[in-house]
């Protein structure tokens, strides 16, 4: 604040423990420049604390320039990828894009839920693609150039957003089916002693499903070890491929046998709560429905 030509150090000015400024490669020079500039100013630690989180180009594959209606020469189309270019005029603007993701996942959620409340299917449709965005962002490390596709991202299959949060509505639906069939969740506790627990156990394939299912803090850890948010994205896609892998496998609300019921449908809300809480670090939603 300049006061009488000198200038006062704003009060909200350095109390944050520590800037990570998202930008990427191409403006490393200019991000010491900042760091010198504080350094020179007297903020030693605020320049210390002041992290260039940087990260390669963001371009646009040539079928998401078609989706999005950005025409390009002939050169471009055989290329992998498209540069965004301000002085080119060739770009798009985030609404824009969230938009246009928006729009396609409508599509699909009116398509499976046609019955729903507009405004329902909106909330699902806006959900599903800020997950898409988000994880298809994360999935790269920091040194891969990004070429958004907006079909890629949007798929119910592969690494993407949608599939991560497919999987834990799939689990979710499992244990509200349990309730509409007047079935109530078990008391874990009560139900899964130490000896229950051992004998369903035994199976080779339930100890690396949990195994997967139990690695999320080590996940986060090596997330933020390595400064690399892929490392928790690429968790996320294991996951929910663990738990596709346990549903397909598992008929749990058919399931006769009590012991292995109750098991399967601990294993199910256990898969869900870490789905869930993985999509949370991520900035990723879960809808309703999909």
């Amino acid at each position: 604040t300049d006061t009488g030509g000198e200038f006062s150090r704003p009060a909200t000015f350095g109390h944050a423990s520590r800037v990570y400024n998202v930008i990427d490669a191409r403006q490393s020079y200019l991000q010491e420049v900042v760091v010198a500039g504080l350094r020179a100013l007297g903020y030693e630690q605020q320049a210390n604390d002041s992290v260039h989180f940087s990260y390669e180009m963001v371009a646009l594959s040539p079928r998401c320039c078609a989706d999005l209606g950005i025409p390009l020469t002939e050169e471009d189309r055989k290329r992998p990828y498209v540069e965004v270019s301000g002085r080119k005029g060739l770009g798009v603007k985030a609404d824009d894009l969230m938009d246009s993701l928006v729009s396609k996942a409508l599509e699909e959620v009116v398509s499976r839920h046609a019955g729903a409340s507009g405004d329902e299917q909106r909330l699902v449709a806006t959900q599903i693609a800020i997950g898409a965005l988000r994880y298809f962002l994360l999935k790269y490390t920091r040194n891969s150039v990004i070429a958004f596709d907006l079909q890629e991202a949007l798929s119910f299959e592969g690494e993407t957003g949608p599939y991560v949060q497919y999987a834990a509505v799939r689990a979710r639906n499992i244990l509200r089916k349990l309730e509409e069939r007047g079935e109530t969740l078990p008391d874990f506790a009560a139900e899964l002693d130490s000896g229950a627990l051992a004998r369903q156990l035994q199976a080779e394939d339930f100890w690396q499903m949990l195994l997967a299912a139990s690695k999320a803090d080590s996940a986060l850890e090596r997330a933020l070890t390595a400064g690399e948010p892929a490392h928790m994205a690429k968790y996320a896609f294991q996951l929910a491929q663990a738990f596709n892998n346990f549903y397909h496998q598992y008929p749990i609300l058919q399931e006769e046998n009590r012991e292995k019921k109750v098991f399967l449908l601990w294993m199910t809300d256990f898969f869900r709560r870490q789905l869930e809480r993985t999509a949370s670090i991520l900035g990723i939603q879960i809808p309703k429905y999909m």
